[in-house]
C-alpha cells in the first residue's frame, strides 16, 4: 500500500459507499471465547480470529482488532494477529489496529514502523494513538502515514466515563483538549482534498462532543450498541461530517457467533443502519 492508492480517508470513503460506514471490532476477550465454546488459549484465539476474518472480510467497511487481547497470549497471540491482519488486508478490508500507542522520539518512530510500515508483519491500514505526550510527539506516526497512505487515529473524546477528566479541560487557546485534537487533525488533513490520513476517536455516548465539521478524516465512534449509542447519536455528534463517522460495534455483532453465517448476517444488518450519506 502506497500513497498511489490514495489516502486512508479516500479509501474509507470509497469502501463505505459499497458497504456502509460500520467498523466491526475483533475483541477476543475470555468471555466471548468461552461463549463461543472456545478455549481461553491460543487455539481458541486462532479459531475466533479465523471465523471473524471469514465473516467480516467482505461484509464490513472497517475491521478493528483490539491488540491487547492478542498481546495477552504473548508471541503466539501476536502471530495470530499478524496472520489476521494480513488476510484481512489481502481481501481488501480496511483494518485498524486498536493499539492506542503513544510515546516520544525514537520510541514513537518504532511504533510507527511496527504498525504502518510496508515491511512490518503487523502492518495495518491504520493505528490508534494517544496524544497525551503532546500532539507533536505523534510526528513519526504522521510522517509514516503520509508516506504510505495509512491512517493515524487520535483519541479525542472517548466513550469511557473517565475520559472527560482530561478531555474536557480548557487549553490555553480557549477550547477543550478534545477540540484541540480535532482541530489538529483537520489541519493535517486539509492538504488532501478527498480526505486525509488523520482520524479521531469520538465516542457515540459523549454528551458534549467537539465540533467535527472540518475534520476531513475518519471519525471512529465507539459506544454503539451494547454501550447505548445509536444512529441518532452518530448524526447528532457528527453533524455535517457524518460521512466520516464510522460507528464501532463489537459486542452486539460478536454475540451472534460463533457461526460464520450468523456473524455475516449480523454485520450486514448492523451496516444497514449506517449507509454512506
Amino acid at each position: 500500500m502506497t500513497t498511489s492508492d490514495g489516502t486512508f480517508g479516500e479509501r474509507y470513503l470509497a469502501r463505505s459507499r459499497d458497504l456502509g460506514r460500520l467498523c466491526v471490532g475483533m475483541d477476543p476477550h475470555a468471555g466471548i471465547l468461552e461463549s463461543w465454546g472456545l478455549g481461553v488459549d491460543v487455539a481458541g484465539l486462532e479459531e475466533f480470529s479465523r471465523r471473524c476474518v471469514e465473516a467480516f472480510a467482505d461484509t464490513a467497511c472497517v475491521v478493528k482488532p483490539q491488540v491487547a487481547f492478542y498481546e495477552a497470549f504473548g508471541s503466539d497471540g501476536l502471530a495470530v494477529l499478524e496472520k489476521s491482519l494480513a488476510e484481512l488486508r489481502r481481501a481488501g478490508t480496511l483494518v485498524i489496529a486498536d493499539a492506542k500507542r503513544g510515546d516520544i522520539g525514537s520510541t514513537m518512530a518504532g511504533y510507527a514502523r511496527a504498525w504502518l510500515s510496508d515491511d512490518s508483519p503487523l502492518c495495518a491500514d491504520a493505528v490508534t494513538v494517544s496524544p497525551y505526550l503532546g500532539l507533536d510527539s505523534l510526528a513519526p506516526a504522521l510522517d509514516a502515514g503520509e508516506a504510505t497512505g495509512r491512517g493515524v487515529i487520535v483519541l479525542s473524546a472517548t466513550s469511557n466515563p473517565e475520559g472527560p477528566q482530561f478531555q474536557t479541560l480548557t487549553t490555553p487557546g480557549g477550547g477543550s483538549v478534545a477540540q484541540s485534537v480535532v482541530d489538529w487533525a483537520a489541519s493535517h488533513n486539509a492538504r488532501h482534498a478527498g480526505g486525509g490520513n488523520v482520524g479521531v476517536v469520538v465516542g457515540a455516548t459523549v454528551t458534549d462532543p467537539p465540533e467535527l465539521c472540518d475534520v476531513g478524516g475518519i471519525v471512529l465512534m465507539p459506544g454503539v450498541g451494547a454501550q447505548g449509542g445509536a444512529a441518532d447519536d452518530i448524526r447528532r455528534i457528527a453533524g455535517t461530517a457524518e460521512k466520516w463517522a464510522s460507528p464501532n460495534i463489537s459486542r452486539s455483532v460478536l454475540s451472534a457467533g460463533p457461526d460464520v453465517g450468523d456473524l455475516r448476517r449480523a454485520v450486514v444488518e448492523a451496516s444497514a443502519a449506517f449507509p454512506q450519506v
